[in-house]
Order: C-alpha cells, then structure tokens, then sequence
C-alpha cells in the first residue's frame, strides 16, 4: 500500500534540555486509520506538531504526500487538516465565516456546497451564523472538525479528539471517521479512549517517552500479544487455592466465589483440560465458565511498564 506519510530519525530536543522525541521512524499509509497510543508527556502532541509544521524538528525528516514539510512547506501543509487539542477558534467569528476563512487561507476555490455538507455531518448546520463564543464546549469542538476539514485534506490529525466531550458528539465523530476513510482520507488520531482505538484503527503505534516502542496492525498485534482468561465461577467460596492447583496463571477472585485462569490463546495446550480434571479431582463444583480475551489497554499498559522496567534494569547496570 502507498504511503501518505514518511518519518525518518525525527527528534526533538527542546531548550530546556528535555528529549521530546528519540529518532522516530514511521510510515503511514494512504487510506487507513493510525492511532498513535501512548502516556502523557509521551511526545503523541509534539510528533504530530513536526509534522503539521507547527514546531521544528531538531533532526530528521517528514514527508507528506511527497513534500518536504520544511522545503516545501504550503504543499505539505495543504494536504493536513488537523483536530488539535485546544479551542483555537476566533471567538467572534461566525461558524460559517469561520470555515470560508480556514479553506480561502488554503488558496481553495469557494465551495458553499462543500461547507454545508460539513456543517450537517456535524450537526452544525442550524448553528452556522452564530458567533463561536455562543457555543456549548461540544459545539466548539464540532467547528475545530469542521474547519479541519473544509480544505478537503487528504490526511486528517486528531489530536485526543474526543477528551471531553460528549458521548452523542464521540459517535457523531466516529461514524464521520469511517465516511472519510471510505473517500479515501488518511487518518491518524491519538486517544485517551483506547476503546476508540481498539474499535476504529487498522494499525496501532505506541510511544513512550519520546521513542517508538511498537508499530503493528491491530489484530496482529492483539492475536500476538493477547492473552485470554478462563473466569470460574464456584458454588462455594475457596478461602485459599489447594496445594495442587497453586500456579502463577491461577488466581482466587471474588473473595474466593471465582478462579481466574490465564493463558496464550495460541498454544496448543491451554492447560483448560488439566485444570477442570484437578478441579474435579479436588471435589470443586463449578457453577459457570466464561472466558474473555485481553484488550488493546492490557496490551498497551503491558507494553508500557515492560519498556519502564527495562530502562531503569539499564540505568542500574
């Protein structure tokens, strides 16, 4: 698949002497969703910042669509809509005359058909001649995505678009997301909400402490690294775990109403067999059995603390 974006060894170093970013390298291809996981202070913001053009690079290098987004700056720019954060909106402004500004900035031909497209896919439409500061929180967020998007961007940044917002203006977003990757808009999003992530990516991204620790599609990397669990629930409670079935995958839960059996789902022995015989044996009665696989935040939080751990094992040595 062709890619839309390429970053090569990009750091960032601020004056402070702080190391934002530590040689990131990473290629987006056209068409698909990215979401960009990672803790604060991680470097999501600064990363998507280089390569929007809104804070230099130290070092390395950013492609978009082709286009140096340093030499070639207005070319690589033009193909970004970007969904920052913070409210960035002229306050006084009109929504209306707020989006015919952002695409006229642009260099694009007026296109009211275009806008009032927008402005209905995001339930602004009635809200179109209102001044902005009229506007609820959610109403604002809903005219940063707008005002994104009325250059008909080919790549499309949401910068934890949805912290804060409501739950009718999150599923409005998101049934967007899907309209505009099916015409063909790349997307990348970083997110708190890693439900979102595990629900809408094609490939998942995870940074930590300014370095890339992971790329990988998403079901990959759930099937990879996923692990399953084996909740039993008991007729009666267990007070502790007899002798024989004392394992580290083995757990009481529940104050001793359930056991939780954990195991790699892609092993040809599970163990699940071995440990409902032992339970027989051990005169256990069982009242129910579900199972259920880990989620992309166990994966992301486990990745996390793997690569903490592994730094401070570093520094010690």
């Amino acid at each position: 698949m062709q890619e839309i974006i390429q970053i090569s060894e990009l750091t960032k170093t601020y004056e402070s002497g702080f190391q934002a970013l530590k040689g990131v390298s990473l290629s987006i291809r056209r068409g698909e969703i990215f979401a960009l996981l990672g803790p604060n202070g991680a470097g999501k913001t600064t990363l998507i910042s280089i390569v929007c053009g809104l804070v230099n690079a130290s070092g390395g290098k950013v492609l978009v669509d082709g286009h140096d987004n340093v030499r070639d700056y207005r070319k690589a720019r033009s193909r970004i809509g970007l969904v920052p954060q913070e409210l960035t909106n002229n306050m006084f402004d009109s929504v209306w005359s707020t989006l015919k500004l952002s695409r006229g900035l642009f260099g694009k031909a007026r296109n009211d058909a275009l806008l009032e497209q927008i402005l209905r896919e995001l339930s602004l439409w009635e809200k179109r001649h209102d001044r902005i500061m009229d506007l609820s929180g959610g109403m604002k967020r809903r005219v940063l995505i707008a005002k994104a998007l009325s250059h008909e961007p080919d790549v499309l940044f949401l910068d934890e678009p949805t912290a804060g917002v409501d739950v009718e203006l999150r599923r409005d977003m998101w049934n967007m997301v899907r309209r505009l990757q099916q015409r063909g808009v790349t997307i990348i999003l970083t997110t708190h909400y890693i439900e979102e992530a595990e629900e809408m990516a094609d490939r998942v991204g995870v940074i930590s402490q300014g370095e890339l620790i992971l790329i990988e599609d998403k079901d990959k990397l759930m099937q990879q690294l996923g692990t399953k669990q084996l909740s039993i629930q008991l007729q009666s409670p267990l007070s502790q775990l007899p002798e024989n079935l004392r394992s580290d995958a083995l757990e009481l839960a529940d104050d001793g109403y359930s056991l939780v059996y954990t195991f790699d789902a892609q092993c040809e022995q599970t163990g699940i067999a071995e440990l409902l015989k032992r339970l027989d044996q051990a005169g256990i009665e069982l009242k129910d059995l579900h199972s259920s696989q880990s989620s992309l935040e166990d994966i992301f939080v486990g990745l996390v603390h793997k690569r903490r751990d592994e730094q401070r094992t570093g520094a010690a040595q």
